[in-house]
């Protein structure tokens, strides 16, 4: 473990949190509103965020955010729901701050938490899953975030479902295309299940509360699965057996230690977990994934922030061996 405290920030579209890894123990504190207003008030916030918990020891800042990450140049490419489009906020940073600064995706950043204790990686290979409104995710290869060429990955564009009986679609559509995981797998697609469920069976647990007014979500679905109701599981049933491929596809691509399902939808536990885990090695190459864990994660919405944290001493660490022996 790296000496020094090493800050983590995890922005989201309404929140900012943040947290200190300092001597192998993370630190938290209370979340602030984003403020969206521009990119100078998100940078300007930014900072404050550190300056309130560097002290004297302060070594390096991991900033993990929804975004396309360009990783060498520590840009954000791309970004939703905050004023970061082609903004070089590594260097910004570094400047307004004096301290190394990593930029990093926020869901990269929930995997290397899950893969860590108390700053330290456990889990030497794992691919995570972060089921919400899309669906995110992230690799750690060889005890490191796994980033690609340019960026962090995008498991949730993979495609598990497509039918190619006439070869590709000459016209995709837009992202989330047709097929892929984000499509057919996310908190989105749960929201569809749902309703489609309700309107068919209208005698329901779920067609009566739509026929009450109620706003037929996924939350709904799984509170009724929670209370045994048969319809609600089985809609938790399609959407963790449709994870279950992507699953398998990162277990037969990987062979991973582990992999780690997290974000909003997986509140529904075993009832998601059961049928993916099922489906995956039901689709799993026969001796490929026979060491490979799968569960849910365990950091629950603080995964990002103390990511983020243990990615600014992880890189810190990273260039302080590099540099020439004096």
């Amino acid at each position: 473990m790296s000496d020094g405290r090493f800050i983590g920030i995890d922005v989201g579209g309404t929140k900012i949190a943040t947290a200190v890894l300092e001597h192998g123990t993370f630190e938290t504190y209370e979340p602030v509103p984003t403020r969206t207003g521009s990119t100078d008030d998100l940078v300007r916030q930014l900072t404050e965020q550190v300056e309130r918990c560097r002290g004297e020891s302060a070594r390096a800042i991991a900033i993990g955010l929804p975004s396309i990450i360009d990783v060498a140049g520590g840009g954000v490419r791309h970004t939703v729901n905050l004023p970061l489009h082609d903004v070089p906020l590594r260097s910004l940073m570094s400047e307004r701050c004096g301290l190394p600064v990593y930029v990093e995706n926020d869901a990269s950043c929930a995997a290397l938490a899950e893969a860590q204790v108390a700053g330290q990686i456990v889990s030497e290979n794992l691919v995570m899953f972060t089921i919400g409104t899309g669906v995110g995710g992230g690799l750690v290869l060889g005890g490191k975030l796994y980033r690609g060429a340019t960026s962090a990955v995008e498991l949730g564009h993979t495609v598990i479902g497509l039918d190619l009986a006439d070869g590709a679609p000459t016209d995709p559509g837009a992202f989330p295309q047709s097929g892929s995981l984000e499509s057919l797998a996310s908190g989105r697609a749960l929201d569809r299940l749902t309703l489609e469920s309700a309107r068919a069976n209208p005698n329901s647990f779920l067609g009566r509360r739509l026929a009450d007014g109620d706003e037929i979500t996924g939350h709904v679905a799984v509170e009724g699965a929670n209370g045994g109701d048969v319809l609600c599981r089985n809609v938790l049933r399609v959407l963790g057996e449709r994870l279950g491929i992507g699953i398998a596809n990162a277990i037969n691509t990987f062979d991973p230690d582990e992999v780690v399902i997290g974000g909003g939808v997986s509140v529904a536990g075993d009832l998601l977990l059961v049928p993916a885990t099922r489906a995956a090695l039901n689709h799993t190459v026969p001796g490929i994934g026979t060491q490979t864990k799968i569960r849910l994660a365990r950091h629950g919405p603080q995964a990002g922030v103390l990511g983020a944290a243990t990615v600014a001493a992880q890189e810190w660490a990273l260039e302080r061996a590099k540099e020439p022996v004096q």
